[in-house]
């Protein structure tokens, strides 16, 4: 399993309407984020627009894939790609990924060790 967070951001004239829209995600993306192979999928929205989030997958390039094939989420993109500062491509695809430097559990597996 791997844990990937990773950060983007909205343009703070639009957090009001990409919360609205995180309110209610579409049904049929909700599946396809699923079906790609991510759990445990997390967003955070700070005041001025950074936007951190979190999930985990078996295998990234996997979902990365699955995603970037999926027409529901080609149109999520397209449904989300205003409320974005300066991105040039799908937010999906855009983001860029933060580095792991702790983890609890793996810390505490080792030192049990």
């Amino acid at each position: 399993m791997t844990r990937v967070c990773f950060r983007l951001q909205v343009d703070p004239q639009h957090l009001d309407a990409y919360r609205e829209r995180h309110a209610e995600v579409w049904p049929a993306m909700l599946r396809a984020i699923a079906a790609a192979g991510r759990r445990n999928y997390s967003l955070f929205l700070d005041d001025d627009g950074l936007l951190i989030g979190y999930y985990e997958t078996d295998s990234v390039a996997d979902a990365d894939r699955a995603l970037a094939a999926s027409e529901v989420a080609s149109a999520w993109e397209r449904h989300m790609q205003d409320l974005f500062d300066g991105l040039e491509v799908r937010a999906d695809q855009g983001a860029r990924i933060l580095p792991e430097v702790f983890n609890l559990e793996d810390q505490l597996a080792a030192a049990d060790e």
